[in-house]
C-alpha cells in the first residue's frame, strides 16, 4: 500500500478519522444535535490542527516525511476556511490514512496519544 499518492492517504484518512471520533462521541448522548455538536468540534481543520501539533515529537522520521509533504500539498479551499489550516488538516488526515493502510499498530498507538486531548475537548461540549 506504500504506493499510494499523498492525495489518497488523507482521502481514506479522512474516513477513517471520522469513524474513530464517531465511536468515541457515539457514548456520549442519544441526542442527534448534541451528538453532531461533539463529533464536529473533533473532527474539523483547526482541531486537526492542534492535534498535529500535539503529536509532532510522536512521530517517526518517515510518518514526519509524509506529514510534511502531505502539508505542502496544492488545496483548493472555500474563501470561508483558512488555507494553512486546510494544509495541517489534509496533513493529519494523511497520516490517519497512511498508517491505517500500513501500520494498524502504530495507527493505534497514534490514538492511544491523542485520546487525552480529544477527552479534553469533548469535555466543553
Amino acid at each position: 500500500m506504500k504506493d499510494l499518492s499523498t492525495r489518497s492517504y488523507a482521502y481514506i484518512g479522512d474516513a477513517v478519522y471520522e469513524v474513530f471520533a464517531r465511536k468515541k462521541t457515539i457514548h456520549l448522548t442519544q441526542k442527534p444535535k448534541k451528538l453532531h455538536k461533539a463529533t464536529s468540534s473533533i473532527v474539523n481543520g483547526e482541531f486537526h490542527a492542534e492535534l498535529l501539533h500535539f503529536i509532532e515529537d510522536f512521530l517517526t522520521e518517515e510518518e514526519a516525511t509524509l506529514v510534511k509533504r502531505a502539508r505542502n500539498l496544492s488545496v483548493t479551499t472555500a474563501r470561508r476556511v483558512n488555507q494553512s489550516i486546510h494544509r495541517l488538516s489534509t496533513a493529519f488526515e494523511a497520516l490517519i490514512g497512511y498508517l491505517y493502510l500500513n501500520d494498524k499498530d502504530r495507527l493505534k498507538a497514534l490514538y492511544n496519544h491523542i485520546t487525552p486531548l480529544i477527552n479534553e475537548k469533548l469535555k466543553t461540549i
